[in-house]
């Protein structure tokens, strides 16, 4: 894979979807293996979505940073206007993992948890 990621957001959006349709994948199957509309997968294009973030990242085999450097921080954490605004959880396997007894942990450790998942 080619690792000259643009840095012109128009141009890194169009690597993006070449690298993916290289891989045999899309947007669209990408949003088809989320469970999500494929609206949610075009979002990440005009504004941070950390979760699609890591998902496309995911599926190139890179890390969020490598591909948005001005959205993530170095130690894996999205950089944010509103930091303590939590992503929602999707699972309820996500949930237990990650509140112990209804007491939700900090955004960042929730992050930095994902991050090593990924």
């Amino acid at each position: 894979m080619n690792q000259q990621i643009p840095s012109n957001p128009t141009q890194r959006w169009e690597w993006l979807k070449y690298q993916l349709r290289s891989q045999g994948s899309s947007l669209r199957k990408l949003s088809d293996e989320l469970g999500v509309t494929g609206n949610a997968v075009q979002m990440v294009k005009y504004t941070p979505y950390p979760r699609m973030e890591r998902a496309i990242a995911k599926k190139l085999g890179l890390s969020p940073h490598a591909v948005w450097p001005e959205r993530w921080n170095h130690d894996g954490t999205p950089c944010r206007e509103r930091p303590n605004r939590a992503e929602k959880l999707t699972t309820a396997k996500t949930q237990k993992q990650y509140c112990v007894n209804n007491t939700s942990v900090s955004n960042a450790s929730t992050h930095r948890q994902m991050v090593r998942e990924a």
